[in-house]
């Protein structure tokens, strides 16, 4: 699955907290840079005026549900 987001870096803290919830692999990426996003380092690195787009495969539903809040339209 993926999600195309916009994140603020305040924000950072929360979205690894929720994805280290979920049991699969989540990755968060802008162009070709990728990172881990239960990596709070990894994820602070990111440009945060870029949409940054969530890859992941699984299913969460609290996850899914806090995704929303960041989602925009493609």
């Amino acid at each position: 699955m993926q999600h195309r987001i916009k994140l603020r870096p305040d924000e950072v803290k929360d979205f690894v907290s929720a994805a280290t919830r979920c049991n699969f692999d989540v990755d968060i990426s802008y162009n070709s840079f990728i990172v881990d996003a239960k990596s709070i380092i990894g994820v602070l690195g990111l440009n945060f005026n870029q949409i940054l787009t969530v890859s992941y495969n699984g299913y969460d539903v609290d996850f899914e549900n806090y995704l929303q809040k960041f989602s925009i339209a493609c």
